[in-house]
C-alpha cells in the first residue's frame, strides 16, 4: 500500500529569496547606468519596470505558497517579511527611475549617479547575505557592510541635497532634484530594512 506523509514537503523560498535578489541587482546595475550618463538613457527606465514585475510576481507567489505550506525553513513570518523587504527595495528603485522621464531630466546632478553606486553594491552583499542565510553561515559580514553603506548614502544625499539648495535657481527643478534624492536614498534604508531582517532571523535560529 502507498505510503503518503502527513507533513507536505518544504518549499524551496531561500531560491525564491536567490532569485529576487539577483533581479535586484539587475535593476541596481541599469539604474547606476541610467544616471551614469547625460542625457539619461530611458530605455534604462522601462527594463528596471520589467525587473520590478518580475519582483512582484516572485513576491505574489511566494505569498501564495506560504499559505499552502506547514513546514517551511525559517519562521513563516520571516520568508513574509524577507519577500517583502526584497520587493520594497525593487521599488524604491523603479520609483526613483521613473522620475527621470516623467520629469523631463537631461543632465543628471551630484548625489544621484554617487548613490546608485551604493545602491548597486548593497544588492551586491543582499545577494550575498541570502545565499549566506540557506548556508547558515557568513550572514553578518554582508549586512555590516550593507549598513556601512547606507551610512555612506545619508553622507552623500546631506551633500547632494546641500549642493542643490545653494546651486539651483529654478524652485520647481529643486523640487523634482530633492523627490529623485530623497527616493534613492530610501532605497539605501530598504537595504538596511534587509539587512537587518536577515540579522534578527540569523540571532533568532543561533
Amino acid at each position: 500500500m502507498a505510503r503518503f506523509s502527513l507533513l507536505p514537503h518544504e518549499e524551496k523560498f531561500y531560491e525564491d529569496f536567490k532569485t529576487m535578489a539577483d533581479q535586484l541587482k539587475v535593476g541596481a546595475r541599469l539604474l547606476q547606468e541610467l544616471f551614469a550618463n547625460n542625457p539619461p538613457d530611458a530605455n534604462k527606465v522601462h527594463e528596471i519596470k520589467e525587473s520590478e514585475h518580475k519582483c512582484d510576481f516572485i513576491t505574489h507567489d511566494i505569498i501564495q505558497r506560504l499559505n499552502k505550506t506547514f513546514v517551511t525553513p525559517i519562521d513563516r513570518e520571516d520568508i513574509h517579511e524577507i519577500a517583502r523587504t526584497l520587493d520594497d527595495v525593487m521599488d524604491a528603485i523603479d520609483d526613483a527611475a521613473a522620475l527621470i522621464p516623467l520629469y523631463r531630466i537631461t543632465t543628471i546632478r551630484f548625489g544621484a549617479s554617487e548613490l546608485a553606486v551604493v545602491i548597486a553594491a548593497q544588492c551586491d552583499e543582499l545577494r550575498k547575505g541570502i545565499e549566506a542565510l540557506e548556508k547558515k553561515d557568513g550572514v553578518l559580514p554582508s549586512t555590516v557592510e550593507i549598513n556601512r553603506l547606507e551610512n555612506e548614502a545619508d553622507r552623500i544625499h546631506m551633500q547632494a541635497m546641500g549642493q542643490l539648495f545653494d546651486e539651483e535657481r529654478d524652485a520647481i527643478m529643486v523640487m523634482k532634484w530633492k523627490e529623485i534624492l530623497d527616493l534613492l536614498e530610501d532605497a539605501t534604508d530598504r537595504c538596511e530594512d534587509v539587512a537587518n531582517l536577515l540579522e534578527n532571523v540569523v540571532v533568532k535560529h543561533s
